[in-house]
């Protein structure tokens, strides 16, 4: 495995890692696991997922919906916010879906140089690195 990536994570790789679901694959585990790979946490996936488990989509993320900030210091993992130049790129974006977090990922990826860990093939089509 490479050394030194500067990682993103998309919202499932998040729920994976912390829940240890074997849906995360090896390749994505053991990046995020390595010591020399910053990892970085969007604010779009705070957002995410306290909006799906508020709307009943995510009911078993009540802890991770309520302590996002905590839970993701505990891992170690750097907090992304979202800038306004993330947004307007997101937003210029045209993707086959509307999903605004997918897009905000996109977007902070290609500007600040991330690899983008994820399962979404649809991302290869960006100007992105994706891992998965």
């Amino acid at each position: 495995m490479e050394s030194g990536l500067r990682l993103l994570l998309d919202t499932h790789a998040l729920i994976w890692w912390l829940a240890g679901d074997d849906a995360l694959s090896s390749a994505a585990r053991e990046a995020i696991s390595g010591e020399s790979n910053p990892v970085a946490v969007s604010a779009a996936s705070a957002m995410e997922i306290a909006t799906k488990y508020r709307i009943g989509k995510l009911p078993n993320a009540a802890l991770l919906a309520q302590d996002f900030e905590g839970i993701v210091a505990e891992q170690g993992f750097d907090e992304l916010a979202i800038s306004v130049h993330h947004a307007q790129l997101a937003g210029e974006m045209n993707i086959p879906h509307k999903d605004p977090f997918d897009r905000l990922l996109i977007a902070q990826a290609q500007a600040e140089d991330l690899v983008l860990v994820s399962n979404e093939a649809l991302f290869d089509g960006f100007a992105i690195k994706r891992l998965w």
